[in-house]
């Protein structure tokens, strides 16, 4: 017997007893297999409880949840006086500044406009993100089509509606008019880039690679500043771009240089076949594409669609840098705000803006987790 399988045989974690299964079995495999396992699982479950226990406390425990101002989160901690710093989370803050970080300067008037086009788009999406849901095509026209022409006129104003100019728009509406429509812009035409990637037209196949590697090679913040600062130089005297414009038109494109790349490999992972078996039917390009290649494309890629939704979704926060204030830029800005200034402030704002963020994130990584299980039906029997 060679060394090599001794230690092989030693080092091997110690099988579960035959009846256990489950998560008993799971748990002794991988935590408590050795005598150094048994002991790093439980120094691992005392850190993570002890920083459980100060996060309980700081965020619920010792919070601040309502005041006018900083003095109570400054001083009131539990009916006593401690130190600035001290204190627990400012959730008054928050509270106090919960629909600014929504609307942002959005006039109080008029914030049923921009909740109706919330609630319109809830009403759509929920039917669209159901695969039983029937009308499926009405629906996909109503949410990318007929959604966005009302949504500008609620938002922006006309036809009897105040003009609300989009500087004043801010917060969670800004981060998610820029994200809605950057995803519907950039999936279409990252699928157009990247066939152009493959095409067998060289004018069209050198364009395409041409603005894919451009745009990749350069991070969002270039892009940002050339849609505010640049475009305009390039536009005749006297004619301007709305600033919220020219940010969507630079997420966008940042977005779809990625898309491309992400459908391109769905695309050569297609094994030949299946162009040459399209082919046979008789199929034009438009047709194979449509019909039997680009669905089982999107299947394979699905992970790397939504990771570069979600990316998108985050990088909207950069737009804070051409003087636009989304979410996080927003919750920054009030930190000046010198009715709320105390050390536990920031911290609070943060997490406030974090956990948001993270619930958008989470839910389409959920969901996209969901379609892959539904559409996971090639190895089925």
């Amino acid at each position: 017997m060679s060394n090599s399988f001794v230690r092989t045989a030693i080092l091997a974690p110690e099988p579960p007893p035959p009846g256990e299964k489950g998560m008993a079995a799971w748990i002794r495999r991988n935590l408590l297999a050795t005598p150094k396992d048994i002991v790093l699982t439980v120094l691992a479950l005392l850190f993570v409880g002890w920083a459980l226990l100060h996060a309980i406390d700081w965020l619920f425990v010792q919070a601040v949840w309502s005041g006018p101002d900083r003095t109570f989160c400054a001083t009131a901690v539990q009916g006593g006086i401690q130190p600035d710093g001290w204190n627990g989370a400012c959730w008054a803050f928050v509270n106090a500044k919960f629909d600014q970080f929504i609307f942002g300067r959005y006039p109080l008037d008029e914030r049923w406009r921009p909740t109706l086009v919330g609630i319109l788009f809830v009403l759509l999406l929920v039917p669209m993100l159901i695969p039983s849901a029937p009308r499926k095509g009405v629906n996909a026209l109503l949410l990318f089509g007929v959604l966005p022409i009302v949504s500008f006129f609620l938002l922006y104003g006309g036809f009897g509606l105040e003009v609300v100019e989009t500087p004043l728009w801010g917060g969670l509406l800004v981060t998610l008019v820029l994200s809605f429509v950057g995803i519907a812009v950039s999936f279409p035409l990252g699928i157009i880039l990247a066939l152009g990637r493959r095409s067998q037209m060289p004018v069209i196949r050198t364009v395409c690679i041409v603005f894919i590697e451009v745009v990749r090679g350069v991070p969002l913040i270039t892009v940002l500043f050339m849609a505010s600062v640049m475009l305009p130089l390039f536009l005749p005297a006297g004619w301007t771009v709305d600033k919220l414009l020219r940010a969507i038109i630079g997420v966008s494109i940042f977005a779809s240089a990625y898309m491309a790349e992400v459908i391109r490999g769905g695309l050569q992972a297609i094994p030949k076949g299946q162009f040459e078996g399209a082919d046979s039917l008789g199929l034009g390009y438009w047709q194979k594409m449509r019909l039997v290649i680009m669905p089982q494309a999107i299947k394979l890629v699905i992970p790397g669609i939504v990771n570069t939704f979600i990316g998108m979704f985050k990088d909207t926060s950069l737009v804070s840098i051409i003087s636009m204030f989304d979410l996080l830029g927003i919750v920054r800005l009030n930190f000046v705000d010198p009715n709320w200034a105390t050390a536990v402030t920031p911290l609070t704002g943060l997490i406030f803006a974090g956990f948001a963020f993270w619930l958008f994130c989470f839910g389409m990584s959920r969901y996209s987790a969901f379609v892959e299980r539904h559409l996971d039906t090639g190895h089925k029997r």
